[in-house]
C-alpha cells in the first residue's frame, strides 16, 4: 500500500507542478526544430556556411554570418532558463525576448528587448524598436533626451551587477522571467536587472549571432503566473 500510494504522489507530481510537468525545452538536443533561422548575408548566398548548429547536444552560434535564430511561436508570461558559454574568445551575443518584426534595426535585429550576454555585460537591456524602463534610468542609461530605440539613440541600459559571470570557457546560468510588461534577469543566482512598462508583452525568443561562438547546453521555457523574488 506504501509503494502504491508514493506512485501516486509521483504522478500527482508530475501532473500538476508547473517546475515539472510544464517546462518545455524549446532546444531539443537534436536539431532546429522548432526554430528558424534569419541572416541577412544567406538573402545572397545561400551557401555560406551556418551561423547555428547542433553538434553534441549543444546550440552553437557560430556568430558569423551575424544574425537570428528565432522561435516559430509566440510566447508570453514565462521564464527562459538557459545555460551557456563562450568556449573561445569571448566577445558578443544575446537573447532577444518578445521578438517580432525582423531587420528593425540596422537591417539585422528584429523588433524586441535583448538581455545582453556580451562578456562582462550580462544582463543588460538593449531596446530595440521597442522601449523598457528601470529605476534609476539616467544613471544606467545616460541623458534622458539620447534615449531613444532606434539607431544612434541610447537604447543599452546597464545592468546591477559586475562580476556575476564565471571565469570564461565556464558554463553560465541566466534566468529570464517575462509578465505582463516586466522583465526581470539573474546571471549564476545573483540579480542583475529589472525593468517595467515594456512597450511589448509577448512575441518571439531569439538566440543572436553577433560575433563570437557561444554554446547553449539548455534553453528551457516554463509559463510563470508571477515573478521570482
Amino acid at each position: 500500500m506504501k509503494k502504491l500510494f508514493s506512485l501516486i504522489s509521483l504522478v500527482f507530481v508530475c501532473l500538476f507542478s508547473p517546475s515539472i510537468a510544464q517546462q518545455t525545452p524549446i532546444f531539443n538536443g537534436k536539431d532546429l526544430s522548432g526554430w528558424h533561422v534569419d541572416v541577412p548575408e544567406q538573402d545572397d548566398n545561400p551557401n555560406v556556411s551556418p551561423s547555428f548548429i547542433v553538434k553534441d547536444g549543444l546550440l552553437i552560434s557560430m556568430g558569423n554570418p551575424q544574425g537570428h535564430l528565432i522561435t516559430d511561436d509566440e510566447y508570453e508570461n514565462y521564464r527562459i532558463t538557459t545555460e551557456y558559454r563562450f568556449p573561445e574568445a569571448t566577445g558578443n551575443c544575446g537573447i532577444l525576448v518578445h521578438a517580432s518584426t525582423p531587420r528593425s534595426l540596422y537591417e539585422m535585429f528584429p523588433k524586441s528587448i535583448e538581455v545582453q550576454m556580451y562578456h562582462e555585460n550580462a544582463g543588460d537591456f538593449w531596446c530595440i524598436v521597442e522601449n523598457i524602463e528601470v529605476d534609476n534610468m539616467v544613471e544606467r542609461r545616460g541623458p534622458k533626451e539620447e534615449w531613444g530605440v532606434t539607431e544612434g539613440k541610447k537604447r543599452r541600459i546597464l545592468n546591477l551587477t559586475d562580476g556575476s559571470e564565471n571565469t570564461p570557457g565556464l558554463w553560465n546560468r541566466m534566468v529570464i522571467e517575462c509578465l505582463n510588461d516586466r522583465v526581470k534577469v539573474w546571471v549564476n543566482g545573483d540579480f542583475v536587472n529589472e525593468g517595467y512598462n515594456c512597450t511589448v508583452s509577448k512575441g518571439q525568443i531569439a538566440v543572436q549571432a553577433e560575433g563570437a561562438k557561444v554554446e547553449f547546453r539548455k534553453l528551457i521555457l516554463e509559463p510563470i503566473t508571477e515573478l521570482s523574488e
